[in-house]
């Protein structure tokens, strides 16, 4: 129970439920969505959980990652990113 999660391992070998999950949600209309993003979007949710987690368990929080939790957690994320949206209007 005390084992450590090593998540970067696994990035290659889930790659595939990333592309899917984002091809799912360009087709939802969510354009901007990366690979990238969807991954740290799981490793957050992930991270509340005290247990030990699976390969096969992992996928299945990718591939079952809903629309709304991603967006939430996009807006959460935007409002802790010190970057300066208005910067690059300013002359």
């Amino acid at each position: 129970m005390g084992e450590k999660q090593q998540f970067e391992v696994w990035r290659i070998e889930v790659e595939p439920a990333l592309e899917s999950k984002v091809d799912e949600f360009h087709l939802l209309g969510y354009n901007r969505a990366t690979p990238d993003d969807v991954w740290e979007c799981v490793l957050y949710q992930l991270r509340k959980k005290k247990e030990f987690t699976h390969l096969h368990e992992f996928v299945n929080e990718i591939l079952t990652l809903q629309s709304h939790s991603f967006m939430n957690w996009l807006t959460i994320r935007s409002y802790q990113d010190p970057k300066d949206w208005f910067a690059e209007f300013e002359s």
